[in-house]
C-alpha cells in the first residue's frame, strides 16, 4: 500500500543520513519512477527532502528535522503510533502521516510501525464525519461558537454551543460543550448533527465541573430492561454485553437484565431479534413493542 511505503521511506530517511532511489526501489520492490513519485508526495506533505547529485549523492532529510525521542520508550512510541493510525481513519492523512514519520526515526520504532493492532474509528458516514471533526477542532482551537441542526427522538432543533472536546465513546462520535440554549453542558452525537457552521463569535474558556468530565455520566443507563432471549442468539448477546451478561432459565431461554439509556434505540435493538426475544420489563415497553408489531402487520396486509 502507498501509505505503508511512504511511512517506510520516511523511516529509512530519518534513520540514515542519506540513501538513493535505486536502494529504495530495491527495498520496496517498485520502480525508480514510483520512488520519485513517492518523494514528490512526501515533499508535498511538508517533509523537507533534499537530493544531492553526483557520486556519493542521494536523498536525505534536511538537517534539523529529526526529533529527539530518547525520552520515549519503544512501547510508548508504539501506543502513540497506534493511536495516530486510528485518528488517521477519520481525519486528513497528511498531518497524521507527518507525525508518524517523525516518531519513527530510531531503529526500535520501526517495529512500532508494524503495530499488530489496527484501530479504525471511521464509519459508513466518514465522508461527512471528517469535515465535522476538522471544523469542530478549528472552533475549539480558535474558541469560536459552532451552530448546527440537531435531530433526535423529540424532533429537530437548532443549537449554538461553545465546543470543548470531540469524543469517541460507546461506538459513536460526540462533541462536548456548553449549550447556550440550555445553559448547561451537553454532548451531541455527530451522526445527528448537520449543517454545521463556525460562528464569528468567540467565547471565554469556562471551567468544566469535575463531575461533567465523566463523559459516561452524560450517557446514563439508569432504566432497567429485563428480557428473555432464544438460545440461538446467545452469540449476539455475548458479542454485545459479554460472556456472563445473562442467566439461563429452566426452559433454556436466556434472561438478560441491564440498564439502558435511549428507549427508542433499545426498542429498535430488540426488534432486530425478531421473534427470538420477549420483553418482561418495563411493561410499558412491552406494550409499545406489541403496538408497533401490530402496526407492522397492518402495513403488510
Amino acid at each position: 500500500m502507498k501509505l505503508d511505503r511512504l511511512l517506510g521511506i520516511l523511516t529509512i530517511l530519518l534513520q540514515n543520513n542519506r540513501t538513493t532511489a535505486p536502494q529504495l526501489a530495491d527495498r520496496f520492490e517498485v520502480t525508480r519512477r514510483t520512488i520519485s513519485r513517492d518523494i514528490d508526495a512526501l515533499c508535498q506533505a511538508g517533509i523537507p527532502i533534499v537530493t544531492y547529485p553526483g557520486g556519493g549523492g542521494g536523498i536525505a532529510i534536511a538537517d534539523g528535522f529529526k526529533l529527539d525521542k530518547s525520552i520515549l520508550t519503544t512501547e510508548e512510541l508504539s501506543n502513540i503510533i497506534a493511536a495516530l493510525k486510528g485518528i488517521g481513519s477519520v481525519s486528513g492523512k497528511s498531518q497524521v502521516e507527518r507525525t508518524l514519520d517523525k516518531l519513527s526515526a530510531n531503529k526500535d520504532a520501526v517495529v512500532s510501525l508494524r503495530e499488530p493492532i489496527v484501530i479504525d474509528l471511521a464509519s459508513h458516514y466518514k465522508g461527512s464525519l471528517t469535515p465535522k471533526i476538522t471544523q469542530i477542532k478549528q472552533a475549539v482551537l480558535e474558541q469560536r461558537l459552532i451552530e448546527f441542526e440537531y435531530y433526535y427522538e423529540k424532533g429537530d432543533t437548532r443549537r449554538r454551543i461553545e465546543p470543548y472536546f470531540v469524543i469517541f465513546q460507546w461506538t459513536a462520535w460526540y462533541v462536548f460543550g456548553f449549550c447556550l440554549e440550555r445553559q448547561d453542558w451537553r454532548m451531541f452525537k455527530l451522526a445527528r448533527l448537520w449543517d454545521l457552521k463556525l460562528c464569528a463569535e468567540t467565547y471565554l474558556i469556562r471551567e468544566i465541573p469535575s463531575d461533567r468530565l465523566d463523559f459516561g455520566a452524560h450517557l446514563p443507563d439508569d432504566k432497567k430492561l429485563v428480557a428473555l432471549f432464544d438460545p440461538s442468539v446467545k452469540y449476539q448477546l455475548i458479542e454485545t454485553y459479554g460472556l456472563n451478561c445473562f442467566t439461563e432459565t429452566e426452559d433454556g431461554r436466556l434472561r438478560l437484565e441491564l440498564g439502558y439509556t435511549n428507549r427508542a434505540f433499545t426498542i429498535s435493538w430488540l426488534f432486530s431479534f425478531g421473534d427470538k426475544v420477549e420483553v418482561l420489563e418495563p411493561i410499558d415497553m412491552a406494550i409499545e413493542i406489541t403496538r408497533i408489531a401490530e402496526k407492522i402487520i397492518q402495513n403488510y396486509k
